[in-house]
């Protein structure tokens, strides 16, 4: 085997959706491999027969592609080491067994799991550690094989060697762990199939993996997997065990804490590049201790598993948003539509759009361009837009702060004028024509400042803050002449229905 160029690998289980814990995994092992000029690699771990899901498969696969984190070998794509998959693997499992047990590496196991367990109340009853008494390694090969003969099930354990396991994780320093705390691990259960310490060493062997980057949940798999292969007479890869993401009560992130899925980030509308910077700043920093804001190019050129820190990472959703907001404002605003339509499509305001007019698209563009900076996700767009949508004034004339400005006498006099001036023009109302009005009510009455525009904002839009009216007016006034579903009012109708 050689070992020369950097070879990485992700190898989830599709047990369930793809989480920030193992997304942040594929990001950093994505990292070192485009930083090091290696192959990025997907394996898919699923010996789990009963939990393991095709559509969990299918899911991980898209939020892999949407992350941007596209591999070099693996599933869909194939490599010189397929399959890729654990399941279409156990042939390759089998015949490494078969060489341990022939060259007396491992052995049969007969105990039943009744005696395990009677060994593991023994072990706990006199305070010594729970671990397997190696009873049937010295049963003889050809007892063995006369058991095996007669039917009697067995597992196939590992013959640890008397001597510490030693490895070298690149996050935590040099780490060992004395032989009698693994003892024999089981490679083969009785049932047949391989344990997941057993296939996963096999494959990264194989695959010629250089640097097995994962969770620290993994450290105590790690002395078991270096037994293996120092077993097979394999290199050892070097290992970095990522430390754990927190919530913000410094507990385990978990869905109590809020969104943790890469799909349910991707419906509540964060950007890919906006949560692989986030995931990338989780236990990981700039040369310069400053910086936060990476595109994924700069990320390769900065990202070095040196830099990154054993200590816990907390989530912090409000910097994501943050970071969300960043990205938004960077990104094509055609794009940004693209992204923005569907979720106004689900609330029933827009048509899908491939069936919009072209007037309906520009008018939109400008709608989107217009909320975007009062949210921080994209879903966040339809309920922003509300007051555009389904404008009442029931609610705003109920509204207490409201009803403190409107009772006013300088308010009642500012929109008496504008009232006016909207009953006698015909036709749409240009932002150039509102200015002028509102200069015109400054002059008759005297208003100025929040007293001036607050009225007329809270008669349009039911609030007294909001959007510039340059860029409102239009928004009323086109969007009046849409064929929605929905029909906006125009600045005549807000009025008309806020005086009635």
């Amino acid at each position: 085997m050689h070992m020369n160029k950097t070879r990485v690998r992700f190898a989830p289980s599709p047990t369930g959706l793809l989480h920030v814990g193992n997304a942040r995994t594929a990001l950093y092992n994505w990292l070192v491999a485009r930083h090091a000029g290696g192959k990025y690699i997907l394996r898919i771990e699923d010996t789990d027969v009963e939990r393991s899901k095709e559509e969990h498969e299918t899911q991980l696969i898209e939020d892999l592609h949407w992350l941007g984190l596209e591999w070099d070998e693996g599933p869909r794509i194939g490599g010189p080491h397929a399959p890729y998959r654990q399941s279409e693997r156990l042939d390759i499992y089998r015949e490494h067994t078969d060489q341990l047990l022939n060259e007396g590496k491992a052995y049969r196991c007969f105990c039943t799991s009744d005696e395990l367990e009677a060994e593991r109340l023994r072990a706990v009853a006199e305070h010594r550690p729970q671990v397997y008494s190696g009873k049937c390694r010295a049963v003889p090969p050809a007892d063995s094989d006369a058991r095996v003969a007669a039917g009697e099930q067995f597992a196939v354990r590992l013959r640890i060697p008397d001597k510490p396991l030693r490895f070298h994780d690149m996050v935590r320093g040099d780490v060992e762990f004395a032989s009698d705390t693994v003892s024999d691990p089981i490679l083969v259960r009785s049932s047949g199939v391989p344990v997941y310490n057993y296939v996963v060493a096999v494959d990264d062997a194989l695959m010629e993996i250089t640097h097995v980057i994962r969770g620290d949940d993994h450290i105590s798999n790690t002395p078991k997997q270096v037994a293996i292969y120092e077993a097979f007479g394999w290199p050892v890869p070097q290992f970095a065990h990522l430390s754990t993401i927190l919530g913000s009560d410094r507990e385990r992130l978990s869905k109590r804490h809020g969104a943790t899925s890469i799909a349910s980030f991707r419906e509540m509308g964060i950007l890919p590049e906006a949560l692989v910077n986030y995931l990338a700043l989780l236990g990981w920093g700039a040369k310069d201790g400053t910086t936060e804001t990476f595109t994924p190019e700069q990320l390769i050129k900065e990202f070095e598993l040196e830099r990154v820190t054993a200590s816990p990472a907390i989530f912090d959703f409000d910097k994501l948003h943050w970071l969300n907001r960043h990205y938004i404002k960077l990104a094509d605003p055609a794009r940004i539509l693209e992204l923005a339509w569907p979720y106004f499509e689900k609330a029933g305001l827009l048509p899908p759009q491939r069936t919009a007019d072209a007037q309906t698209v520009k008018w939109f563009g400008k709608l989107v361009a217009l909320l975007l900076p009062s949210v921080d996700r994209l879903k966040q767009l339809p309920e922003k837009a509300q007051f555009v949508f389904r404008f009442d004034a029931s609610p705003a004339r109920a509204d207490a702060e409201n009803a403190t400005i409107l009772q006013t006498e300088i308010a009642q006099k500012v929109l008496a004028a504008f009232a006016a001036r909207v009953s006698q023009h015909e036709g749409a109302l240009t932002p150039e024509q509102f200015k002028n009005w509102m200069n015109e009510i400054k002059t008759e009455t005297g208003a100025k400042g929040k007293d001036l525009f607050h009225p007329v904002r809270i008669v349009l839009t039911g609030a007294h803050s909001g959007p510039e009216f340059d860029k409102l007016i239009p928004i009323f006034e086109e969007g009046s002449s849409l064929a929605l579903a929905t029909h906006i009012p125009s600045v005549r109708e807000r009025v008309q229905q806020f005086v009635a």
